[in-house]
């Protein structure tokens, strides 16, 4: 059972968002809404890594520009960050929290495609077919700890059973994209030189704006042939 109140509105870099907090089973969670700029087709639920929140550059400009192209952003930000703490829960939580938000995240109406950047994208991977997302979002999907290939994630990946789309900094040490299982149901988008947080040095052929462009480009045109 969830319930959920509104925290008002509040003029972000990102135009009108409005947020609202949401009672799940593991605490309390705070969706902060990012509408449509013309008739919403989609939400797109995008919640954060281990290792911090929503202001992630990724999370920040998907907020900023699909919206613009008919796609409602929900940035989630789950209940341990809101609580302040520092240190992510098992990931038998991180579900809890992402199953008790759903409720609120399907209320407009819409289809919904289940997203997070690193551990949130594994959350989304996790929970897809049992909650009916129509497609997952994986920014910087950590298949591997760093320097440990042997220990994969990828059947969490392959076993998300929608539309899947991951977006990998070609230089994350959490897995590079040539790391991935080739015979996946998935595509797979390289943001060249990227890390795990998609920073690209300033020795990189492409700056750090063009790099966020290429993030945005590639999940608006993806969201663009879900056909919803």
């Amino acid at each position: 059972m969830t319930k959920s109140e509104s925290a008002g509105t509040a003029k972000s870099s990102v135009g009108t968002a409005r947020s609202e907090t949401v009672e799940t089973d593991a605490g309390t969670a705070r969706i902060t809404w990012h509408p449509a700029k013309k008739k919403a087709r989609l939400v797109l639920a995008v919640s954060h890594g281990a290792g911090g929140g929503i202001e992630a550059r990724d999370l920040q400009a998907l907020a900023a520009e699909l919206p613009a192209h008919g796609v409602t952003v929900a940035l989630v930000e789950q209940p341990w960050r809101v609580a302040g703490k520092k240190v992510a829960p098992a990931p038998k939580t991180l579900d809890v929290g992402w199953r008790g938000l759903w409720p609120a995240l399907t209320k407009p109406g819409l289809p919904v495609i289940a997203g997070g950047r690193s551990a949130g994208a594994r959350v989304a991977c996790r929970t897809a077919a049992e909650l009916g997302a129509v497609a997952v979002l994986a920014l910087s999907f950590p298949l591997h700890l760093p320097g440990k290939p042997e220990k994969s994630r990828a059947d969490e990946l392959l076993g998300a059973g929608v539309a899947t789309l991951v977006v990998q900094g070609g230089n994350d040490p959490f897995g590079r994209p040539a790391e991935f299982p080739a015979d996946g149901a998935y595509e797979l988008v390289e943001i060249p030189f990227g890390d795990h947080s998609f920073a690209v040095p300033k020795r990189a052929d492409i700056g750090q704006d063009e790099a966020v462009k290429r993030i945005t480009d590639a999940v608006a045109r993806w969201a663009g042939m879900l056909g919803a």
